[in-house]
C-alpha cells in the first residue's frame, strides 16, 4: 500500500478509536455532570478551537456563511445540539454498549430515508443486510430473552439515543447538498450555531431549574472525562477523521466507522464489564451486517466504474 493510503488509515482508525472509547467515558462522566452541560461545554470549546483551525487553513472570508445561514443553522441545530444531547441523554438512562450498536445503525437508518424520502430504494442485498443489523441490536437490548430485557428506563434510553442517531442522519444528508464549501468549512459553520444551540438549551434547562450547575468538586471529579471528550472525543477526533477519509476514500472510512461497536465493547470489558454470550454475538451481527454492505456497495461501485470505463473506450 502507498505511504499516504496508510497514514491515511492510521489516522482515520485512530479516529474510530476515540470515538468508540467516549461512550463509555462520557458515561462515566454523567455520575458528576449532567448530559446537557457536558455536551454544551465540550461543543463550546470544541468550535472555538475548530473556528481557528478554519481561519488558519482558509482565511477570515471562510467564516462568511454567503446566504446560507438559516440552513446552516437548522443542519448545525440538528446535528450538533440535537444529536449529541439525545445520545447522551439516552445513555445517562441506558448504557454505552447499547448507545454504540443503535448509532451503529446510522446507515441503515439512511437507507431507509433515502427510500422514504427520496425514493431511492435500497438493493436487496441492503435490505437484507439492515434487517440482519436491526436483529443483533435486538438481541444486545433483550439479552436474547424479553424475561431479561432492559428495564422501561433503559428501554426509553434506547429509543431516545435511536432519535439522536436519526438527528445526525439528517444532518448529514443536510450538509451533503451544501457544495461549494470545504468539509472545514461545513463543519465549522454548522458547529457554530449547534454550540449556541446548545448552550441555549442548557440555560433554558437552567432556569426551569430541571438541571443544575455542577459545583467545582463535581466537575474536578471528572476533569478526565470532560477533557477526553472536549480534545479527544471532538476535536482531535474530528482532525484524524478529515485527515484520513480524504486519503482512504468515503466507502474505507464507512468501513472502519461499523467497527466502532467492538472499540466500545472492548473497553467496557477492560473496565470490568461482563457480557452474554449473546450480547457479543449481537454487537457481531450488527458489524457483521454493515460490513457485508459495504463491501457490497464497494463492489457494486467498482462495476460501475469499469462499466464507465468501458463506455468510454466504446466510444472512441
Amino acid at each position: 500500500m502507498k505511504r499516504p493510503f496508510v497514514i491515511g488509515l492510521c489516522a482515520a482508525l485512530f479516529a474510530v478509536i476515540l470515538w468508540g472509547v467516549q461512550l463509555p467515558i462520557a458515561k462515566d462522566a454523567f455520575t458528576a455532570v449532567d448530559p446537557f452541560f457536558l455536551t454544551a461545554s465540550r461543543y463550546f470549546v470544541a468550535t472555538l478551537c475548530l473556528l481557528v483551525v478554519l481561519v488558519a487553513r482558509e482565511g477570515r472570508a471562510a467564516v462568511s456563511y454567503d446566504g446560507r445561514l438559516w440552513r446552516a443553522s437548522a443542519l448545525g441545530t440538528v446535528g450538533m445540539c440535537f444529536s449529541p444531547m439525545l445520545v447522551f441523554l439516552g445513555m445517562s438512562m441506558s448504557r454505552a454498549e447499547h448507545t454504540v450498536v443503535i448509532v451503529a445503525l446510522q446507515p441503515a437508518i439512511t437507507a431507509i430515508a433515502l427510500w422514504l424520502f427520496q425514493g431511492r430504494r435500497p438493493a436487496a442485498m441492503t435490505l437484507a443486510c439492515l434487517v440482519f443489523a436491526f436483529l443483533g441490536v435486538v438481541l444486545v437490548v433483550t439479552k436474547g430473552s424479553p424475561s431479561v430485557a432492559a428495564s422501561p428506563r433503559e428501554l426509553l434510553g434506547d429509543l431516545i439515543v435511536f432519535v439522536g442517531a436519526a438527528c445526525w442522519v439528517y444532518y448529514t444528508m443536510g450538509t451533503v447538498r451544501m457544495t461549494g464549501w470545504s468539509i472545514w468549512r461545513i463543519t465549522v459553520l454548522t458547529m457554530l450555531p449547534g454550540a449556541i444551540a446548545c448552550m441555549l438549551v442548557n440555560a433554558v434547562l437552567l432556569l426551569l431549574g430541571t438541571t443544575s450547575w455542577p459545583t467545582l468538586a463535581a466537575l474536578q471529579s471528572v476533569a478526565f472525562e470532560i477533557l477526553y471528550l472536549t480534545f479527544g472525543g471532538v476535536l482531535t477526533a474530528m482532525l484524524a477523521w478529515n485527515f484520513g477519509a480524504r486519503r482512504i476514500g468515503a466507502l474505507n472510512a464507512a468501513l472502519l466507522i461499523n467497527f466502532m461497536p467492538v472499540v466500545t465493547f472492548t473497553y467496557r470489558v477492560f473496565q470490568g464489564q461482563r457480557f452474554l454470550a449473546v450480547e457479543i454475538f449481537g454487537a457481531l451481527m450488527v458489524v457483521a451486517a454493515l460490513v457485508a454492505n459495504n463491501l457490497y456497495l464497494r463492489a457494486k461501485s467498482l462495476r460501475a466504474d469499469e462499466e464507465t470505463r468501458l463506455a468510454a473506450v466504446r466510444a472512441e
